[in-house]
């Protein structure tokens, strides 16, 4: 049985993941950044993949996702507002 495409470990540039996440660029680098007030040590760190590039794994992208979904569904039916 095949792996779903996100557990086969695809790289996403930034493009992608922007569209992934529903982030903008400038917050997915302030939750990298351990100065932000939105950092978020949860959050996947990039892979170097040349002098000038990075890239985020999809396994780890989705395993934060579902993170995020597993907490908004403990909160309970009423969510936080």
């Amino acid at each position: 049985m095949a792996l779903p495409l996100y557990q086969q470990n695809q790289i996403y540039r930034i493009h992608e993941l922007t569209k992934i996440t529903g982030l903008s660029r400038s917050s997915i680098y302030d939750k990298l950044n351990h100065n932000s007030p939105r950092y978020d040590s949860a959050f996947p760190r990039s892979v170097p993949l040349g002098p000038r590039a990075v890239g985020w794994l999809s396994s780890e992208v989705h395993a934060w996702l579902d993170s995020k979904a597993r907490a908004r569904q403990s909160v309970g039916k009423g969510g936080i507002r």
